[in-house]
């Protein structure tokens, strides 16, 4: 699959306005999900970054190379497709429990709860939900390692919004 085709993908999940599309082809396995802000989020297996895409801009995204003379995959690469598998089903999601707004610290220049790489222990403070003046903590059900924060600091967010990613132990 090389750039144009991803190109033509996004374009065609633009155009007929879809929440989620997923393909796999020749071993590499893309899928697209619009998130809660309309942005598309295009997910590449590891070694590959998500990228993120804004309506209307070019999409500049990674793919690994395989080697021209391997026609089969090799036993290196099945291993590494079951790691990324695996890394896939080991992350948890913390979503938002209420509508409001999101921060990462307890009062402004602050140090924030968590940070991306950060150990975390179950009922561990990740951050504070402002709704109706009420400032709301939000508590980690999980032990593990958050992999990925999803909101900045300061922005509004939905019911059922994802905040953060967790590599649970």
């Amino acid at each position: 699959m090389d750039l144009n085709q991803i190109k033509q993908i996004l374009d065609l999940v633009r155009e007929h306005e879809l929440s989620e599309f997923e393909i796999e082809h020749d071993g590499l396995r893309l899928k697209v999900r619009k998130d809660v802000n309309g942005a598309h989020v295009v997910t590449l297996p590891a070694p590959a970054a998500p990228t993120m895409v804004g309506p209307g801009a070019a999409a500049a995204v990674t793919q690994p190379v395989a080697a021209p003379a391997a026609a089969t995959p090799t036993a290196a690469a099945m291993a590494a497709a079951d790691a990324a598998a695996d890394t896939e089903i080991e992350l948890a999601v913390v979503k938002s429990p209420i509508v409001g707004t999101f921060y990462r610290s307890a009062e402004p220049g602050a140090a924030p709860f968590v940070e991306i790489g950060t150990t975390i222990k179950k009922g561990q403070v990740l951050c504070i939900i402002e709704a109706m003046k009420l400032m709301n903590e939000i508590d980690s059900e999980y032990d593990g390692e958050v992999m990925n924060i999803y909101v900045e600091n300061g922005q509004p967010v939905q019911y059922g919004e994802r905040l953060f990613a967790i590599r649970t132990r």
